[in-house]
Parts: structure tokens; sequence; C-alpha cells
């Protein structure tokens, strides 16, 4: 069987898509990439539809060895290099694609500038699809590879066994990727159990992103609400991108793996157009949030769309790399005749 073999896992990398969301109403998590925006683009490098399922990394990459003849990726999402490992250590860019042949190892190191990339396969995964996708949501054990994390030894079984030579693609435009500018919200459903101070200081003040952070939530740091009706409602559903203020006072923004229900009152919801960029925050990490209008959040997401056609629509040819072993591994003096002839 084809496929890329799990040398060293990382940190928990799992299988992620655009998730499952249209089965939320029987209980089942959304789940999918916590950045879709970084997703679509590694799939675009590799010429892949924009929701196939790609490998999500979060803190530390793994270590993959080709078991194919030839395969093609892209590692979206962070500055940091793909290492390509044998006698001589590599580094090929981020945001390109890149082919590889049977026995070539590579390496994704610490994501030291953000807090999730993607690592996109060209014909992507032959894995089973559960509700229609193969996202991983390792709580209920579904999606994925066994419904878990991605484990040393793992062997990903490859859709496509032989990616053709062609020339690769690179991403050289990155403003879908940093973008300082306050995280826009949409007040409700129940705004009305916090304080008018409440509300005030939460769009007046500094949060950070704290270390109970994982794909079901951040927890943020900064001014403490108070709550007006007290902070327990009669449990309602969650979107993703849902600030629920629990007892505590401190706001949790709900991603991917966001439970379907909650009882505890949310304040607002991330506009779609800025949840892929809590996705992306690591702890430590600093925000604010502005008030927005549903008219201004649909805006916004018209405006992401447009933002991310043009990228694609703006791949270049991707940076020269030297993989001396593939060199070495070829016949580059075919041709070559032997003569007994003396040369003049």
């Amino acid at each position: 069987m084809s496929g890329l073999r799990v040398v060293s896992a990382g940190f928990a990398p799992t299988l992620q898509d655009f998730g499952r969301p249209h089965v939320q109403h029987i209980g089942v998590p959304p789940s999918g990439a916590l950045d879709p925006v970084a997703l679509r683009i590694a799939n675009a490098l590799v010429g892949n539809p924009p929701e196939t399922a790609a490998i999500e990394l979060r803190v530390m990459g793994p270590t993959v060895e080709v078991e194919a003849e030839a395969v093609r990726l892209a590692l979206v999402g962070t500055g940091s290099p793909v290492e390509i490992l044998g006698e001589r250590r590599v580094e090929a860019p981020s945001h390109q694609s890149i082919r590889l042949t049977r026995g070539r190892r590579l390496r994704v190191g610490g994501l030291s500038d953000t807090g999730v990339a993607y690592l996109a396969v060209e014909g992507g995964f032959a894995v089973e699809p559960v509700y229609g996708s193969l996202s991983t949501y390792t709580r209920a054990r579904i999606g994925g590879l066994d419904g878990r994390a991605l484990r040393d030894g793992d062997l990903l079984a490859l859709r496509q066994p032989a990616a053709a030579e062609r020339a690769e693609q690179r991403c050289a435009d990155r403003s879908w990727w940093s973008d300082g500018d306050p995280v826009r919200v949409v007040l409700g459903p129940q705004e009305d159990y916090f304080t008018a101070d409440s509300l005030a200081a939460f769009f007046g003040g500094e949060y950070r992103i704290t270390r109970e952070a994982d794909r079901m939530g951040v927890r943020l740091d900064g001014p403490v609400l108070q709550h007006a009706r007290g902070h327990d409602i009669v449990s309602d559903g969650i979107a993703t991108g849902a600030i629920q203020v629990p007892g505590n006072g401190r706001p949790i923004v709900l991603l991917a793996d966001h439970q379907t229900t909650g009882g505890y009152p949310k304040l607002g919801t991330v506009i779609s157009a800025d949840v892929p960029r809590i996705g992306r925050m690591r702890p430590g990490d600093a925000l604010r949030f502005a008030e927005v209008s549903i008219d201004d959040a649909e805006t916004a997401r018209r405006a992401l769309e447009d933002r991310i056609a043009r990228t694609i629509e703006r791949f270049g040819p991707a940076e020269p790399w030297l993989d001396e072993e593939a060199l070495y591994r070829r016949n580059l003096i075919s041709g070559f005749v032997e003569s007994t002839e003396a040369v003049p």
C-alpha cells in the first residue's frame, strides 16, 4: 500500500478537512481545520479541491517517510522550512509545493510563529469518511485514522500513489496570514446577561490567549466580566466562534471541536472571517475585540473569500531548492557513447 509513514509524530497531528457541521443537530461536534484558510491554500498548491483533508500540525510537526513512487506536498501556515533528510540535510521553503520520491524523509520542526499549520498531499488520503468528513474528533474517536491523533509508525494511505512531474507553485502573498486588527464580534444571543461595564471592558481591554487552549476552545486572560443575571442558562446551541463566559468571568472562544450545546451565557460570536485568526494564535498572543453588525460580518466574509481567490490566482513559480540525493539517483549523463577512436 502506498502512503506516508509517520516516523515521528510530533505533537498530536490529526487529519482535518472542513469538518461535519451538518450533523450538529444529532450531537456531533463539527471539528475540521482550526485555520480553514491555510488548509485551502495548501490544497490549492498541490492541486486538490479546497475541502481535501490534510495533516493539521500544532506546536511540533512530524517526520514522515515517502512509501510511494512520488508524492507532492505543501506546508502552509508557518514560515519554518521543510527539512528533507538524507545524507545531506536540505531545506525546502514552506508555502510552496515540492515533489519527493520513494524513501525520502520530510521533517517539520517546531511551529514558532503560529499555532497551527497544514501539510497537504496531492490527491489526499485514502481514509474512510465519517458523516462525510475525514476530520478527526478524538474525544469521540471518530474520523481520521481510527479517531485519534497520528502516532509513530502509522501509515497514511494515499489516493494517488504517483505524483507526476510538473512545475511547482509558490504562494508569495501572505496577506491572509497575519492581521493585527481587532477580532470582530457580533453580540448575542445572551449579551443581556452581562453588565454594561463588562461589555465596555470586553471591547475596550486587551486579552491574551492562555495555556488553556486546544481544538475545543481558548480561554482568555484579561478584564474579568461580571454577570448581570447569573451564569447559568438553559442549554442552547453553540456556533463556532461563540464566546462563553462561565462563572469565573473569563471568556472562552469556542473553536472547531466545540460542544453542540452549552449552559453558559454567550456574550457574542467571533465572525466567521476572523475565526481562522483565533485558530492560529498561540498562548501569550494578545488580541482585542470590536463589535460589528451581522451585515458587517457578511461583508467581511465576502472580502475574505475574495482575498483567498486573489491569493490563489497569484501563485507563481516555486523557489528553487536542490534535492541532491534525487539527482544522484538519476542518469545525468544519458546519451554518452564510448569510443575507441583516438581524439585528435
